[in-house]
């Protein structure tokens, strides 16, 4: 079914979908989204949760290569932006499957220091021979492996970080960077603000979308990596912004 093919493309996308979202852009009721996202759910596409739905990937945090929405494009963001870690750096940065990818793609020679409340991508930093790894610990929400709340918050406006990544949910010039999950977009926001340079890391297929919370205006983004060359033409609005664009 089309209907059921949309919301599918949308949760693997943007990792997590409101049901009043889907509803607004495909103009359909409630019920029937509501009954979509059971069926999904009923063949394991999807995780229903209340008032949406979640990627199983993204929940799940272990997940094998041909679970992961746009793997092969993650992994060129991941190999780009590990390019920019060098040795002595603190490194902020959050969760997700790029995110993840990133953590991986670090030369095992690397030796920095990795400050992050995600559950998985800690395990991953863990893993590494040479990186030293400070978990921000309050709350850990569960659909997105996160710690939230205050005292993450509090622990993250403390920090003067050498480099911040951001694994982005959706992104455009005019609107920035926004998500859909306010406790998630609450630990963004510090973590912009306690960083030297921002970096964005997103597969192409989000540039130009928007989701209903805004992270930070596009004025905040130092460098954006995508899957693109540099000099593609879906990238040169945000080069021409003055952004750095690899």
């Amino acid at each position: 079914m089309e209907r059921q093919a949309y919301i599918l493309h949308q949760v693997n996308l943007h990792n997590k979908i409101l049901s009043a979202d889907i509803t607004q852009h495909i103009n359909v009721s409630e019920d029937t989204i509501r009954r979509d996202l059971q069926d999904l759910a009923k063949d394991g596409k999807i995780i229903k949760v209340h008032g949406g739905a979640l990627s199983p990937s993204y929940h799940n945090g272990h997940h094998s290569k041909r679970e992961i929405y746009a793997y092969t494009q993650k992994k060129i963001i991941a190999k780009k932006a590990a390019s920019l870690i060098k040795n002595g750096m603190f490194v902020l940065t959050g969760g997700g499957t790029t995110i993840i990818e990133l953590a991986r793609a670090l030369p095992p020679s690397l030796h920095a220091t990795f400050i992050s409340g995600s559950i998985p991508a800690l395990f991953e930093y863990s893993n590494h021979p040479n990186i030293e790894v400070i978990a921000i610990g309050d709350k850990v929400a569960k659909n997105s492996k996160i710690t939230v709340g205050l005292e993450a918050v509090s622990k993250i406006k403390e920090l003067t970080v050498d480099l911040c990544f951001l694994g982005v949910n959706a992104i455009s010039l005019e609107n920035g960077v926004s998500d859909n999950d306010w406790d998630v977009v609450t630990i963004k926001k510090a973590m912009v603000e306690s960083s030297k340079r921002l970096v964005c890391l997103t597969i192409s297929e989000k540039i130009n979308s928007q989701q209903p919370i805004q992270v930070c205006d596009s004025k905040k983004i130092d460098t954006l990596i995508t899957e693109l060359p540099a000099d593609d033409l879906l990238l040169q609005p945000f080069v021409h912004a003055g952004i750095t664009v690899i």
